[in-house]
Parts: structure tokens; C-alpha cells; sequence
């Protein structure tokens, strides 16, 4: 295991922020770290590793040496700040006090600090940990930096996981020394500020998915109404009405029904808020005006959206597969043979239904490709990759094209039932035609939106035409050039 600690994690030759190499120093730097958990030893491998001479402190070094890299020199905390000019400060808030007997070796040095307080203690603690630990140390430079990157991207390395390292300290030169040392360990330092940022910076890794909160409360909500709305159809009217119990369907069939309607009406509500940004451009007549908070807070959610849609998709489809192995299944199967044995009927065969589910399973298959294509594009080492204009053609067009092939699979599931009496259960329309609503308004609008009058002024706009201005404005002859440089 020491072995494995000891080999480098990158190369001597080092990527700058910018994607060009950098030569490493002739002189290693060399830091202290005081600490031996986790953490601790992760930033000991990876400033080994980063061609950084590393000394750690201890309280105990004979019984922690074995789990740092051998190129490290562990020793006791008052022999390891000696030298460093930098101490990398990786114990608890609580602990800070322990090193007040240090403050004499500790003067006039950086200390980082790269702790993390628990949600409990963020509330109870008006000061940041940086702010506390720059108080019991009024002679040192604090910088508060690397809380928000994990032990784990520490040794697999910051292409596996975020390289962004926010830094934050009184001192611009304090700052300036934290960040050439990030780099060389292969992070993008991000300046936040005074050490007055550091409770700020210190929340970021309190913060569990602050993005996905309102988008996974509206799927869920949309579950909840299309769950009950089935229930209510398929399981709660055929026990009233006709005294047969099907509660048996809640734990899957209910559910699969439920899927496809949730990921279809998300994945229009991805689309529908450009259409009304559109709108309310070509309402204004300048692209200028601020939209409503709601609309830019939608407008802002709309990849967590599209990947719940995807989500509530890849479901649907993997339990559809499962609907044959159930014993009700079977059983319905065996019912209907036997029926049709009394019946007399030696072939069962209705072509339309034959065409219209293979058509219908077709396009669903399409329709879950194409939304793959969307989250797999969605990924940020996939984006990155792309320019506007690829990013733009998959996320915008092929997502358009995903919307309607999940229209025509919607569409011929639902074939005539829409106009058969027996299939409106308590005066109840059948579930399809709900999802329908929103996703025909957003093609609708689309179509609407390719009309050569609306089209026109919709690009003129995007590129700076306003409607009361006095200014002449000319759109360029090549107007489906025009189109392709700005979206919404």
C-alpha cells in the first residue's frame, strides 16, 4: 500500500487552468500540514505527488508515519512548522486551541486553513472557522482554501472530480502564494474576497444540491397528481363500479402508468419557458427586458428538469420490461386462451392493433434515444467539448425532436380512445390526454414561431432590434445565419 502511496499522481509536467503545460519549479516548495486524518494524509499524497516537499506534524508521528506517503516527513507538530512558510492547518474547529503553544514558531507564517463546519455548527457560530482560527493567531496570514474539495479528488486527482478551489484571505500576497500552489496540484483557484467570504465559502459544501430541489419537488408533485389520477381510474372505479379488486396494480402497473406521463409533461416543461421568453420578447419588442424572477428561475432549472425527464424515461422502460414476468400477467394470458378455446376461436389476430403497437414501441424507443443523446451531452466533460453551435443543435433541435417522437408515442397509445365512452371512468378522460395539454402548446408555439413574420422579428430582436428604437436596423441577407446565432 505504501508503495502504491509513494508513485506520483501526475507528472512533473503540470496542467496550468488555461490547458497549457507548465514546467514544475528546479526548487520543490515545501509546506507543513498539521493533522494526520483523511484528509491530512490526501494532501500529503497529492502535494507529493505534485512534486511539493511535504512535512507533517503529529501528535503521535511513530504511530501515523505508516499512513503517509514515504517521500513526507512525519515528525512532531512543533519540529514541522519550523521550516514551512506555509502550514496547511487540517484538524477540527475545536482542536484549534491545542496549537496556541505553537504561536511563537507560527508568527508571521501562512496557516490554510481547510476545515469544514457541520450544518449545526455553520448555525450555532456567528464566525467562520478561518475567522476563529485568525483570532487565536493574530501574527499569521489565514487563507481560507481547499474545504470544498473531497479526500477522495485529492487522490484520484482533480480531473475526477471538481477543480475549482475557492480562496479567500485579507492578504492579496497570502492569496497569491495558496493559488501557485493550487495550480501546481493541478486546481483552478477562485478568488472569493477578504476572509469575511470564508462563512460563505465554508457553506458550499453544506449545500446538498441547492439546483435539483425545486425541479425534484415539481417531478414529484407531477408523480403524486398522475399516481392518484390512475389510482382512481384504474384500481379505485373497476371496485366500486363492478366489485373487482385490482389494488394488486399500485406497487407496479400503477407506477409504470404514472412514469411515461411524468417524463413526458417534464420534458415539454424543459422547452415550454423559451417559448414564453420568446413571447414576451416579441410582446416588448426588445430583448433587453429583464424577464420575471419565476420565468428566469425556470429558465435556470431547465437541465435538472430534462434530466428527471430522462430519469422518470430510463424507468418506464425498465419497468415495462417487467410487466410480463408477473403472475398476473400470466394469468391474464391463460384466462384469455382458455376463453378463447370456449369460444371456439382458433386464430386471434387484429392487424390494427398489431401496426399500431409496433409503431408505438418504435417511437418510445426513439424517443428514449434521443432523450439519452440530451443527458448524455448534458454531462459537463461532454459540454465542454462542444461549441455553442453543437451544444445548441443537440439541446435545442434533437430536444425538439425528442418532444415530438414522444408526442407520436403518446399519441398512438392513446390511437381512438379518446373518443370511446367506456374509457372515460368516473367522467374521467383517459390519462394521455392530460399529459397532451402542455406539450401540444409548446409545438404549437414552435410552429408558430418558424413563420417567416414571427421568425424574422424574433431574430431581429435577439440581435439588438428594439421596437421604439429609432434606430435603423438591417438584418443580414443570409437570414438562416441569423437564426443560428442566437437562442433562447
Amino acid at each position: 500500500m505504501s508503495g502504491e502511496m509513494d508513485k506520483p499522481l501526475i507528472s512533473r509536467r503540470l496542467v496550468d487552468s488555461d490547458g497549457s503545460l507548465a514546467e514544475a519549479p528546479s526548487e520543490a516548495p515545501r509546506v507543513g500540514i498539521l493533522g494526520s486524518g483523511d484528509f491530512a494524509r490526501s494532501l500529503a499524497t497529492r502535494l507529493v505527488g505534485s512534486g511539493v516537499s511535504v512535512v507533517v506534524g503529529s501528535r503521535n508521528p511513530k504511530r501515523t508515519v505508516g499512513l503517509f506517503p514515504a517521500a513526507a516527513q512525519v515528525t512532531f507538530q512543533a519540529e514541522a512548522v519550523g521550516a514551512p512558510e506555509v502550514i496547511f492547518v487540517a484538524v477540527f474547529r475545536e482542536h484549534y486551541s491545542s496549537l496556541c503553544g505553537l504561536s511563537d514558531q507560527l508568527a508571521g507564517k501562512i496557516l490554510v486553513d481547510v476545515s469544514n463546519p457541520t450544518e449545526r455548527e455553520h448555525l450555532q457560530h456567528r464566525e467562520s472557522n478561518a475567522e476563529y482560527l485568525a483570532s487565536l493567531f493574530p501574527t499569521c496570514t489565514v487563507v481560507k482554501a481547499f474545504n470544498v474539495i473531497s479526500a477522495w479528488t485529492l487522490q484520484a486527482g482533480p480531473r475526477d472530480g471538481n477543480r475549482q478551489v475557492p480562496i479567500c484571505s485579507d492578504q492579496p500576497e497570502a492569496k497569491r502564494t495558496v493559488s501557485e500552489l493550487a495550480h501546481t496540484m493541478g486546481f483552478t483557484p477562485v478568488d472569493m474576497g477578504s476572509l469575511a467570504s470564508a462563512r460563505e465559502v465554508e457553506a458550499m459544501p453544506l449545500r446538498l444540491l441547492p439546483s435539483w430541489k425545486v425541479p425534484t419537488v415539481l417531478a414529484l408533485g407531477i408523480f403524486i397528481f398522475f399516481y392518484v389520477y390512475n389510482f382512481i381510474r384504474d384500481v379505485l372505479q373497476p371496485y366500486v363500479q363492478e366489485g373487482k379488486n385490482k389494488f394488486y396494480k399500485l406497487p407496479l402497473s400503477v407506477v409504470n402508468t404514472t412514469l411515461p406521463c411524468v417524463a413526458y409533461v417534464l420534458l415539454s416543461l424543459v422547452y415550454l419557458p423559451g417559448v414564453l421568453a420568446a413571447t414576451l420578447q416579441l410582446w416588448h419588442g426588445t430583448k433587453y427586458r429583464r424577464f420575471p424572477d419565476w420565468l428566469d428561475h425556470w429558465l435556470q432549472h431547465r437541465k435538472q428538469i430534462g434530466l428527471l425527464s430522462f430519469f422518470c424515461a430510463s424507468l418506464h422502460a425498465v419497468y415495462s420490461v417487467c410487466l410480463p414476468v408477473r403472475y398476473s400477467y400470466r394469468y391474464d394470458l391463460v384466462n384469455l386462451a382458455i376463453k378463447q378455446v370456449l369460444a371456439n376461436k382458433s386464430h386471434l389476430w387484429v392487424e390494427e392493433n398489431v401496426w399500431r403497437m409496433e409503431i408505438y414501441l418504435s417511437l418510445g424507443v426513439l424517443a428514449l434515444g434521443m432523450l439519452s443523446l440530451l443527458a448524455v451531452t448534458s454531462l459537463p466533460s461532454i459540454a465542454n467539448s462542444l461549441n455553442w453551435r453543437e451544444f445548441s443543435f443537440v439541446q435545442s433541435t434533437l430536444g425538439f425532436v425528442a418532444l415530438a417522437l414522444s408526442t407520436l408515442h403518446t399519441l398512438t397509445y392513446g390511437w381512438t380512445r379518446a373518443f370511446e365512452e367506456s374509457r372515460y371512468k368516473f367522467y374521467l378522460p383517459p390519462t394521455f390526454t392530460l399529459t397532451l395539454l402542455v406539450p401540444c402548446v409548446v409545438i404549437l408555439a414552435k410552429g408558430l414561431f418558424l413563420l417567416p413574420c414571427v421568425s424574422r422579428r424574433l431574430s431581429r430582436i435577439r440581435r439588438g432590434w428594439e421596437k421604439d428604437s429609432a434606430v435603423k436596423f438591417t438584418l443580414p441577407m443570409d437570414h438562416s445565419l441569423a437564426q443560428k446565432t442566437s437562442h433562447v
